[in-house]
């Protein structure tokens, strides 16, 4: 498992500069057969596999409760590891946003229908962390 930002960035330009290619699910945890879908078609395509679990506060609105999204990181260890995924990103909130966050990306009018209806400003986090 993999818990900093600058040890990912490292592992992902040694594999660029050998042509390895890399297949990255970004989750939030919590997994479930969706995910484990992608992990195993990543797998399949790919010469490594990344799944990230990163319960990202960016993506809660003011009337969601961050605190409670469930968290079982053990479990989704184990659950990518029996679909083969190569490495698991669980970074601290600390080591993504360090300070002041610097970037403020918005999607548009798009994020306000449907879901972002909803939940204000959820896919501006969504792609933020992206970003």
């Amino acid at each position: 498992m993999i818990t900093t930002v600058k040890e990912m960035q490292h592992i992902v330009k040694a594999a660029k500069r050998s042509g390895t290619t890399i297949g990255f699910i970004p989750t939030m945890g919590a997994l479930h057969d969706g995910h484990l879908t992608m992990v195993r078609e990543s797998v399949s395509t790919n010469d490594i596999t990344v799944v990230s679990v990163f319960v990202n506060p960016l993506q809660f609105g003011p009337n969601e409760d961050f605190d409670a999204y469930p968290r079982q990181i053990d479990k989704d260890l184990e659950l990518v590891s029996e679909v083969g995924a190569d490495i698991v990103f669980h970074p601290a909130v600390e080591d993504m946003y360090p300070g002041e966050l610097g970037i403020d990306v918005k999607v548009g009018p798009l994020a306000d229908v449907l879901e972002g209806a909803k939940r204000p400003g959820h896919f501006d986090g969504v792609v933020t962390v992206v970003n």
